[in-house]
């Protein structure tokens, strides 16, 4: 029965991201040899998160409000709204302490390939909000990927018709990086999207 449970535990852990089986299998032994006490907080943290988060209904990031704080703050200027991929991408963004406009949290890009359409990424959510007005700019903040690119487009696309100004991050050298060790798409767009 120990070995259900086990494999129970291995094959839970492997569904994060780049997690594969020896991870998953290093994990479980490292807490249930080492740190019960750190396994059994795991699993309630776990619960609780997943009976508490939900999606903000105005800007689609984690929180455990009905609208987040960061919707809510009288402080941000609401003319800007910057569109990420993900929650993870928002809070990047947030810890660079230079933007402080208001959010879009897509929850996912376009994948045809795996299914994934307008539909499914909160596309028509996307179009409802700056429908409502006060939104002046619209920061295309998705990711470099084909994907990510794709969606930018078609989301360019859609906002621009509405009049919005769109604009889409700046993407170039590394700040630190030596250039003979940076890849030749990254120089290229460097050089095209110079000041």
């Amino acid at each position: 029965m120990a070995e259900l449970h086990l494999t129970a535990l291995i094959e839970a852990l492997r569904r994060l991201p780049g997690v594969g089986v020896k991870s998953a299998q290093r994990m479980a032994f490292h807490l249930l040899q080492h740190d019960r006490d750190g396994a059994l907080r795991l699993a309630q943290a776990l619960h609780d998160a997943v009976q508490r988060v939900g999606h903000c209904a105005r800007c689609y990031t984690f929180s455990e409000a009905p609208v987040c704080a960061t919707c809510l703050d009288p402080r941000r200027d609401a003319r800007l709204l910057a569109v990420v991929e993900t929650p993870a991408d928002q809070a990047a963004l947030e810890r660079t302490g230079s933007y402080h406009g208001l959010y879009f949290v897509l929850l996912g890009r376009l994948s045809p390939l795996d299914g994934v359409g307008a539909r499914d990424i909160g596309v028509t959510e996307l179009l409802q909000r700056v429908d409502e007005g006060g939104v002046e700019e619209v920061i295309l903040a998705t990711s470099f990927t084909a994907e990510g690119e794709a969606t930018a487009h078609l989301l360019g696309q859609a906002l621009r018709e509405r009049g919005l100004k769109v604009t889409r991050l700046a993407r170039g050298v590394p700040a630190g990086s030596e250039l003979e060790y940076v890849d030749l798409s990254t120089i290229a767009h460097a050089l095209v999207e110079r000041r």
